[in-house]
């Protein structure tokens, strides 16, 4: 579900260390702005917030004409891979997002990277 809201976007950013969960949309659009240097009203942009536990994410999204917030809430004993950076804002892709959901590291090391070839670096 939450796929859906990251799918055309062109940058996911995620805000790295624990989130205060009481904040709600006006007070992640503040941070995201005042804290982050950053624009929130880019259609084009989602920012991916964490609690101090780790069992819950909420995504900022802006959508023409308003934001929408969307909140997961994991069962019991299980945690989200939460990176553990000194940054405080960090670009994901796409797929790092759906290895987030997935209870995985962002950083996966072993998996197939995407391969840009084109006419000059062709090997045939």
């Amino acid at each position: 579900m939450l796929n859906r809201l990251v799918t055309d976007t062109k940058h996911i950013y995620l805000a790295l260390g624990a989130t205060d969960f009481r904040k709600q949309i006006s007070s992640l659009v503040s941070l995201v702005q005042l804290q982050f240097e950053m624009d929130p009203f880019l259609e084009s942009s989602i920012f991916i917030f964490c609690n101090k536990k780790r069992d819950s994410i909420k995504l900022l999204r802006y959508d023409k004409n308003g934001f929408i917030l969307a909140h997961k809430k994991l069962l019991e004993k299980m945690k989200f891979q939460w990176p553990k950076d000194s940054e405080m804002v960090k670009e994901i892709t796409s797929k790092q997002v759906e290895w987030l959901l997935e209870g995985l590291e962002i950083e996966q090391k072993k998996a197939h990277h995407e391969v840009k070839i084109n006419i000059h670096n062709a090997c045939f």
